[in-house]
C-alpha cells in the first residue's frame, strides 16, 4: 500500500486499515518521521499517552500496543477528506467497534480526529489530534449482535445517519449514536 502521489484520502485509509488489520509497516507511509500525536480522552474506560511524537512511537501506541489488547476492530470515518484537505488540514467524527482480547468484552466509541498534512514533498501526515468523546463498554454477549451491524456498514466510510438507523437496539450504545447523530438533529 505505497502511494506515488499519496493525497489526504489515501493517509486516513491506510491508518485505519494499519490501526484495525494491526499492520504496522503500513504507518511509515502514513506519518511523517517527526510526526505528533495528541490524545484528548473524556471517558474513564480507555486510556492513551496524552502526547507521542515521532512515527515510531505513534505506530507502537496506535497499532502495536492497541492490538495487544483489542481485537476484531472496525474503524469509521463520517466523512471524506476533501481535495483541499492538505492545506487546510481534516477534521471528522469516527465511531470504533472493538472486543477486548482477553475477556471478550465489546466496546463501542466515538469521537474527532484533527488531522494535519506535510505542506511541502511527499504527503503525509504531521499531526494528529485524536478526541474520544464516548467509550462504552459492554459485555460480550453483545458480540455477536454489534459485529453484525458493525460488518455491515460501508468501511471505512460511513455517514451518520446510517449508522444512527442501522444501530441494534443496544441500550449501552446510545450515548455513541447520540454524539455521532447530534448534527442530523440540528
Amino acid at each position: 500500500m505505497q502511494f506515488r502521489d499519496p493525497t489526504p484520502e489515501d493517509l486516513v485509509r491506510a491508518y485505519i486499515r494499519a490501526k484495525d488489520e494491526n499492520r504496522p509497516h503500513l504507518m511509515e507511509h502514513v506519518f511523517a518521521g517527526d510526526a505528533g500525536l495528541e490524545m484528548i480522552v473524556k471517558s474513564e474506560t480507555i486510556s492513551f499517552p496524552p502526547v507521542t511524537r515521532g512515527l515510531a512511537s505513534i505506530t507502537d501506541v496506535l497499532v502495536r500496543n492497541f492490538a495487544v489488547t483489542y481485537e476484531n476492530i472496525y474503524t469509521f470515518c463520517l466523512e471524506r477528506p476533501q481535495a483541499h484537505a492538505r492545506e487546510r488540514g481534516f477534521t471528522c467524527d469516527w465511531m470504533v467497534g472493538m472486543s477486548e482480547r482477553e475477556g471478550g468484552q465489546v466496546r463501542v466509541g466515538c469521537g474527532r480526529y484533527d488531522w494535519r498534512f506535510s505542506p511541502e514533498g511527499t504527503c503525509l501526515v504531521s499531526r494528529l489530534i485524536i478526541t474520544i468523546e464516548v467509550m462504552q463498554v459492554l459485555p460480550s454477549d453483545y458480540g455477536k449482535r454489534v459485529f453484525a451491524w458493525l460488518s455491515g456498514l460501508p468501511y471505512p466510510w460511513c455517514g451518520a445517519e446510517m449508522i444512527g438507523n442501522s444501530a441494534p437496539a443496544i441500550k449501552e450504545i446510545e450515548p455513541a449514536i447520540e454524539y455521532l447523530t447530534r448534527k442530523e438533529k440540528t
